[in-house]
């Protein structure tokens, strides 16, 4: 231990430290308890009660020298406690007990292809499909990401109460289905893998391409994701679609400073200045690009390998010009006919329209005009207004920049596209 001064301003600079601490390391804790408790509420309310006695110590007794650690041991040793104190884990408590003077949880028998992390069965379980997609989100945050429930809640732009009854709502279904605390093997692992895929992927789109309010950009939710991302594939290093994930992601991110202006307003792919872009996020994702093509090399690529070369091939180019136009439209063929929806056929028919014209591009967007999935979706009268100015008919070009501009939720984009709107020829 440290020993620290007790002005006000070392205490509350202490109390700093324990917050930072408890936000990075709360994910182990409670993934470590969890294994013990079988209840991840519990295991929760324990690793809050370490940080309670944290906050008591710490300013009087200094930082620990691995502060982890000592939350590590202290949750543990509050959960034998409990687990002492109530009579119904009376067995529990016998089959522990040889490990009550120790920190380390349990050992379990495990399969030839278990994956022996509690972080990993932690975030198996609060992305669990038994959850809706609201409530998985919520819980990842909370337990894996260290966010608060007022963070959670000014992040998605939803109240307070909202968020808190998600968590508890999910924290109540995993123990009323009795939900394992594990990760699943085989075809079940493989159908699991996609559900926390997919909430990694809504939490970095959240941020990236943040669905209401006055910002663009909520570049927190995009560190949360990517870091999360980072964990998750060097927990799983022979999963390909984990790596091309953290690869697109990584890829993405790296676009981030140059994405909005001086007030927060858009600034189109084409019009960013690429001395902005993260040359080491740029690395990075080439990296992991690199580590989900040998680990996938017998196996076609999935929708998150797909996407991530597209995003390859936009950081690949030295200027808006040089984009390999052809390569990503292919891309998005493949991920159509891999995974196909709406979205990325429209996404399709963007790069269509660079690599062959807006007329051709036009024709496949007029198809998507009639899907009820897009009805609402602002983006695509927005396509259509570009495809419609190239092919020189600006009157409509405006209308549907207009229609872009009422649909969307977002203030700064709905600036940009009535600025568009104004600025198309009479």
């Amino acid at each position: 231990m440290t020993p620290q001064p007790t002005s006000d301003s070392s205490d509350s600079a202490t109390e700093h430290a324990i917050e930072t601490v408890f936000r990075l390391e709360s994910p182990r804790v409670i993934a470590a308890v969890t294994r013990t408790v079988r209840d991840i509420g519990i295991a929760e309310e324990l690793a809050q009660d370490a940080l309670v006695a944290a906050l008591e110590q710490w300013p009087r007794d200094g930082v620990p020298d691995n502060p982890g650690a000592w939350l590590m041991a202290t949750a543990k040793h509050r959960a034998i406690d409990l687990i002492r104190r109530r009579e119904t884990y009376a067995r529990k408590l016998a089959e522990i007990g040889r490990s009550l003077d120790t920190t380390v949880p349990p050992v379990e028998p495990s399969a030839p292809d278990d994956i022996d992390d509690d972080l990993l069965r932690l975030v198996f379980t609060a992305c669990h499909p038994v959850l809706s997609a609201e409530a998985r989100i919520a819980l990842t945050l909370r337990l894996l990401g260290g966010l608060t429930t007022p963070e959670i809640a000014r992040a998605f732009l939803v109240p307070e109460a909202t968020v808190a009854q998600r968590i508890v709502r999910a924290k109540r279904t995993l123990a009323t289905k009795n939900v394992a605390f594990e990760v699943p093997y085989g075809p079940e692992r493989e159908a699991r893998l996609g559900s926390v895929l997919e909430v990694i992927y809504l939490i970095f789109n959240e941020g990236y391409a943040v669905t209401a309010g006055d910002d663009l950009l909520r570049p927190a939710l995009c560190e949360d994701a990517l870091r999360l991302a980072r964990v998750l594939s060097g927990l799983m290093p022979k999963e390909p679609e984990v790596h091309a994930l953290t690869a697109l992601l990584e890829l993405q991110a790296s676009r981030s400073a140059a994405r909005t202006g001086p007030t927060g307003e858009p600034v189109l792919l084409k019009d960013q200045n690429r001395s902005r872009w993260n040359r080491m996020l740029i690395a990075r994702g080439f990296t992991a690009l690199a580590r989900a093509e040998a680990a996938g090399a017998t196996t076609a690529p999935g929708p998150y390998a797909l996407q991530a070369a597209i995003a390859a091939c936009h950081a690949h180019a030295h200027a808006y010009e040089a984009t390999d136009w052809p390569r990503i439209a292919a891309l998005y063929a493949a991920l159509a006919a891999r995974s196909p929806s709406p979205v990325v056929e429209l996404n399709r028919a963007v790069a269509i329209s660079m690599s062959e014209g807006p007329a051709p591009a036009l024709r496949i967007i007029d198809t998507l005009t009639t899907d009820p999935s897009l009805k609402d979706y602002h983006l695509l009268p927005s396509v259509r207004g570009d495809l419609l100015l190239r092919l020189n008919r600006p009157k409509e070009a405006k209308a549907e920049f207009l229609k872009a501009a009422s649909l969307t939720h977002n203030e700064q984009e709905r600036h940009f596209l009535q600025t568009k709107a104004a600025n198309c020829p009479q």
